[in-house]
């Protein structure tokens, strides 16, 4: 089969060398950090090579192919000399879908898609379908498929991930919506990283379907200059569509093709907001089009729960409500988070800046923040940005400090809301360690 190199020794990673290595390839993880020692111990029990700390670019360059971990970009000096010595550089989704024959449901966008990956996975497993899901959520898709047999997987995909795909196609394409993000990757280039995400469908012939939302112009636009082969599958709460999912008098209505139909109301909903309804339409779509009944989606609807450290409840102390939103990584996530809560909000904030534009918080800032606490290393943009219209504004360094200044600040009716617009990689392992951290320091409150 030839020698596969995989750089980065993280979950996709060493779910690629798995499934490498079953397949037949002389199999080398090579990572420039630390491999967690969880992984080491998968690595040293598939008896699979692997370094740490370093690459060493004699044993890499000799690769046949090389699937990079999504974190490690393009532009890096090792990519570019196997790119150039002509050595295919592709993606873990890329080499995991060419071994299996199942159907994939391929998830993406900037905000909404993990809601929209757990939702459409718990509809087809309420439906009785032999359902994975996997991607940049929970188990890698490579190990799933080395491991496991599945008729479908619901996959959620990042920019990332989708820049080092060749011939991946998933029967079902969603893009939830395109806003601004990660634009340090894309040279900070608002039409790169569009394009990065219509690559879901690059693939994608007259039998698949590309779900996506008609309310967001950016998608619209692209779409009408750049045509795809897929069916287009609509949703929309702000217009009536003929085909696709709609809003009408608190109703979601669903018309796809040979006059598949469904009707629910959004009182039924589990989750708040109006993103929560295009995300459930998406789901809703997705699960019709693989032949989940209808009245299986709309109870399963009800019974969904939701995404831990998106929009979680943790606490109420002394009438103030205390909501984790740590997954909130962009600004578009936090506009989503502002705009859904109804009380004054005592808003913590910060952290690794990837090009953030606040402008179109503004509005929804000066009607509802009554106080921003800033957590982070370096917080000018924050304070360039707010300085002027909230009259309380707290710089903390740490997680405990921010919980205890936004405890000492908050009156009764209030909510604090950690919701960063930022990644999380200056103080945090990541935002499940910056929403985990949140949570326990409540609790020490």
């Amino acid at each position: 089969m030839g020698r596969l190199v995989i750089l980065g020794g993280g979950e996709s990673g060493v779910g690629t060398a798995i499934l490498g290595q079953q397949k037949g390839f002389e199999v080398f993880v090579s990572d420039k950090g630390e491999i967690k020692e969880k992984y080491k111990e998968v690595l040293e029990h598939f008896e699979i090579e692997w370094e740490s700390g370093d690459h060493t670019e004699a044993k890499i360059l000799n690769a046949d192919v090389v699937m990079k971990s999504p974190g490690i970009p393009d532009k890096a000096p090792l990519v570019k000399a196997l790119v150039a010595k002509g050595v295919p550089v592709i993606s873990e989704i890329e080499f995991a879908s060419t071994y299996t024959d199942a159907t994939l449901i391929g998830i993406t966008g900037s905000n909404g898609k993990t809601t929209t990956t757990m939702m459409t996975h718990h509809l087809l497993k309420e439906g009785g379908l032999n359902a994975g899901m996997a991607g940049n959520i929970g188990d890698s898709f490579a190990k799933m498929v080395a491991e496991k047999d599945m008729d479908q997987y619901v996959l959620e995909i990042s920019s990332f991930q989708l820049d080092g795909i060749v011939d991946f196609k998933p029967h079902i394409a969603v893009i939830t919506n395109i806003t601004p993000d990660h634009l340090d990757r894309y040279e900070y280039k608002f039409e790169n990283y569009i394009a990065s995400k219509f690559r879901i469908a690059m693939n994608q012939d007259e039998n698949d379907y590309l779900i996506y939302d008609a309310d967001d112009e950016v998608m619209e636009s692209w779409l009408k200059k750049n045509p795809v082969q897929s069916k287009l599958v609509p949703f929309s709460v702000k217009k009536k569509l003929e085909e696709g999912a709609w809003l009408e008098d608190k109703t979601i209505k669903i018309k796809l093709e040979h006059n598949n139909t469904l009707e629910m109301s959004t009182d039924i909903l589990a989750l708040e907001g109006q993103h929560n309804v295009k995300n459930t339409m998406a789901a809703s779509m997705a699960a019709l089009l693989v032949k989940v009944r209808k009245e299986t989606i709309r109870q399963s609807i009800q019974s969904f729960q939701g995404v831990p450290h998106r929009l979680e409840k943790v606490l109420k102390i002394n009438h103030v409500e205390y909501i984790n939103d740590s997954k909130a990584t962009n600004v578009n996530a936090t506009f989503y988070a502002l705009d859904g809560i109804k009380k004054p909000i005592v808003w913590i904030a910060g952290g690794v800046d990837k090009g953030n534009d606040y402008a179109e918080l503004m509005p929804l800032v000066r009607e509802k923040v009554k106080a921003i606490i800033c957590l982070g290393v370096d917080n000018t943009k924050l304070k360039e940005s707010f300085g002027n219209v909230i009259d309380l504004m707290v710089e903390t360094y740490s997680m405990e400090e921010a919980v205890k200044v936004a405890y000492k600040v908050s009156e009764r009716g209030d909510a604090v809301l950690l919701s960063p617009a930022c990644a999380s990689f200056d103080l945090f392992k990541n935002y499940e360690d910056r929403g985990d951290q949140f949570k326990a320091a409540i609790k020490n409150l």
